[in-house]
């Protein structure tokens, strides 16, 4: 197995391993390299469902999302689409998956099932290096800092999806969500430090009004994207990537108007946040 970095900071090329038959002792050195990097790509798999499924289960767990539409035969399997007659896509701005859950999903596995002749990229940028690369007087000012996240103004039949052509194929509408997370976290598995802010469900530091919050969030997301930290995945038939939402932001890029693009992506569960 080898890894190829796919920027400085952010991801990770894994070649000369098969998901769907890899072995106990490579599954913990992608575990490992997902942790570390953000997000690892497979080239060239053969997955079927029942293989997405399988490694799904293997890594410890499946969360059904409660807002895509379902594979019809495979119930734990969401569908992330855009039909060609569609302008807006699905998660096309930076973001983190979940973070509206109490207990936020770990990550997720997204394999290219149907891809655009041009376009449709995503990309991912490193948390981690995001926190590190903050000033000292920044990190004094979100030390102990908790924010609360929500999706109820994304996904709610009012919300903005609902105001695009895009509301109607979503599920769950009549949802609440809400969860409160420390600013910074550590990594259950690694211990480093992650800034955990995003800027599509963070809506305000606890204690403060989302218009008191706003100058420190907009600083801190501003802060999270810079050159070095940030990764892009060409998608090509038979990539698969998984990526770690405590690590990482992402971003669906809604280049390819007039084509269809469909991905079939599993969450996979995750553990409780802790500063």
């Amino acid at each position: 197995m080898q890894l190829t970095p796919m920027a400085p900071k952010c991801g990770v090329e894994i070649s000369g391993v098969s998901l769907a038959q890899c072995s106990d002792a490579e599954m913990e050195q992608i575990k490992q390299a997902i942790y570390e990097h953000g997000v690892a790509v497979f080239r060239d798999q053969e997955f079927s469902p029942e293989d997405h499924i399988k490694f799904g289960k293997r890594w410890g767990g499946i969360d059904i999302n409660n807002y895509f539409p379902l594979q019809e035969d495979y119930g734990e399997i969401a569908v992330v689409k855009k039909e060609a007659d569609q302008a807006t896509n699905i998660g096309g701005a930076w973001h983190t998956d979940h973070s509206y859950d109490q207990i936020p999903a770990m990550g997720s596995v997204l394999v290219a099932r149907e891809l655009p002749p041009a376009g449709g990229d995503t990309e991912w940028a490193h948390m981690g290096a995001a926190y590190d690369a903050l000033p000292d007087n920044l990190k004094e000012e979100i030390e102990g800092l908790e924010a609360f996240h929500t999706a109820d103004h994304v996904y709610k039949a009012d919300g903005l999806y609902a105001q695009t052509d895009m509301g109607k194929s979503l599920r769950g509408q009549d949802l609440k969500t809400g969860a409160v997370h420390p600013v910074v976290i550590r990594h259950p598995h690694t211990g480093r430090k992650l800034l955990y802010v995003n800027t599509a469900f963070t809506i305000n530091f606890v204690g403060q009004t989302r218009e008191e919050s706003l100058p420190l969030l907009q600083r801190l997301c501003d802060a999270a994207l810079t050159g070095d930290n940030q990764c892009r995945l060409q998608w090509k038939p038979g990539t698969v990537a998984i990526w770690d939402n405590r690590t990482t932001w992402h971003n669906a890029i809604n280049d390819y108007q007039g084509h269809r693009r469909e991905m079939h992506r599993i969450t996979l569960s995750g553990d409780a946040l802790a500063a």
